[in-house]
């Protein structure tokens, strides 16, 4: 805290998700959950293994339908987990919009690609293929009721940044580097 306090820590500041996830219930009713993410939103197929189908949208401007085992949107920080092993980019830590990953499209047309800041991306499941999804925030089920099922989720940029401390003065591009390409320098 010493440390902290005598500014001798590198400080980074991460971009935080806001999400908000609807949910049927076999009875027809829905419900609402909120959460916040350090890394992502995940929309993924369920246990039967069968693919899903979603509209992508951002800001209101429809994107595609896409069919697939689903789709995730991080931040920065979460661009080297879950996206970045569905094929999504590397991203710096500076970059406060977010990205948006399909996983396993079946399509070669269905792409990455990045928001802006202040962008909205909703993900609407497909009521004609009405298969078993999940939806998970930073690794964790969203829904609370058994017998549910995703039908909506919403996704903008958190109100607040995450700060982070540490004595590494190590750059960003360094640990790409060393932990990615393997390289320990020149």
């Amino acid at each position: 805290v010493e440390d902290a306090l005598a500014g001798e820590l590198h400080v980074s500041r991460r971009a935080t998700l806001d999400v908000e996830c609807e949910f049927e219930r076999a009875d027809g009713s829905t419900y609402v959950r909120h959460g916040f993410a350090l890394n992502d939103l995940a929309v993924a197929r369920g246990g039967a293994g069968n693919m899903i189908e979603f509209d992508v949208s951002v800001s209101g401007k429809h994107i595609d339908r896409l069919r697939g085992d689903g789709f995730v949107v991080s931040t920065a920080t979460g661009s080297t987990g879950y996206a970045l092993a569905s094929g999504g980019p590397i991203v710096t830590p500076e970059f406060t919009g977010m990205v948006c990953v399909p996983i396993a499209p079946h399509t070669i047309m269905a792409r990455a690609f990045l928001t802006s800041p202040s962008d909205v991306v909703e993900i609407e499941m497909s009521p004609e293929r009405p298969s078993m999804r999940h939806f998970f925030v930073d690794g964790q089920p969203i829904a609370r009721e058994k017998h549910s099922r995703g039908v909506r989720a919403t996704v903008r940029r958190g109100r607040g940044d995450v700060i982070l401390l540490d004595r590494s003065a190590q750059s960003f591009y360094d640990s790409v580097s060393r932990v990615f390409y393997g390289q320990v320098g020149k």
